[in-house]
């Protein structure tokens, strides 16, 4: 009895959870407009979560195209397919892994980020005396914040693919000796801007949505004790991480089937 009990609490406690979720994030949603008296606003947000994420974005990009031209080398070689070395790292980065891995690091570093400046800002006490002044802190907080996720997102994804083809050159052409030609030729012929490109940026704005979104209500959410914010930046990771990992499963087979 007492099982059953927890378990219909828990059960009580996700739904009621998961609609308070859905209407914060409608309300954000709504809110865009109010975006265009407060542009200033928006594009601290952008320079805050963009270019203090830009330079981990661009060093993991530019050794993830290491490895990928290291080991695509040693994969396409056995085949006599070297020459295709550039549609390889290209097409990994464009479609897969310039998304997800943008996302997972934009979790750990702004979402992160994020959360925590929301939950101090709650455990401070200042969105309590906001609402004290009539200021909506969903209008001036959230908003800001969540649409300057959901438009840096795409561009650091567009970062880390064209610095891991770099890399990619780097290794294949420069170090290893595949010919220049074939790599740049391959690449031009292979990727396809509609199926390939625009995907994996429909991919990143979606990623930005899901993780600025988590980041942002975590920290809303977070107990206003320093344990709480605390906890409440680990949630922020790991919901992320498993948001970012099972959209994108979904996505690429809607995308690829």
């Amino acid at each position: 009895m007492r099982t059953c009990q927890q378990l219909g609490q828990f059960t009580l406690a996700s739904v009621s959870s998961l609609g308070y979720a859905a209407r914060l994030f409608a309300q954000m949603g709504v809110q865009v407009t109010g975006l265009w008296g407060r542009g200033r606003l928006l594009s601290q947000q952008i320079h805050f979560i963009g270019n203090y994420s830009l330079t981990i974005i661009a060093v993991s990009g530019l050794f993830v195209g290491f490895v990928l031209g290291l080991q695509g080398y040693y994969t396409l070689n056995r085949y006599g397919s070297e020459q295709a070395l550039g549609l390889l790292v290209a097409l990994s980065l464009v479609r897969e892994l310039g998304p997800v891995v943008t996302a997972l690091l934009y979790a750990g570093r702004a979402g992160t980020s994020l959360t925590a400046e929301i939950g101090l800002m709650k455990a401070g006490e200042q969105l309590a005396a906001m609402e004290m002044m009539a200021v909506d802190p969903i209008s001036r907080i959230l908003v800001p914040r969540f649409w300057g996720g959901v438009i840096a997102m795409p561009i650091l994804a567009t970062i880390f693919s064209a610095v891991g083809i770099l890399g990619g050159y780097v290794v294949g052409v420069l170090l290893i000796g595949v010919d220049a030609g074939a790599f740049w030729s391959q690449m031009q012929a292979g990727v396809d801007v509609i199926k390939d490109v625009a995907n994996g940026v429909i991919k990143s704005i979606v990623f930005g949505f899901a993780v600025t979104f988590i980041a942002l209500y975590e920290g809303f959410e977070a107990k206003p004790t320093p344990e709480g914010v605390a906890y409440a930046t680990t949630r922020t990771v790991v919901k992320s991480s498993l948001a970012v990992l099972g959209l994108d499963f979904i996505l690429t087979a809607l995308m690829f089937s």
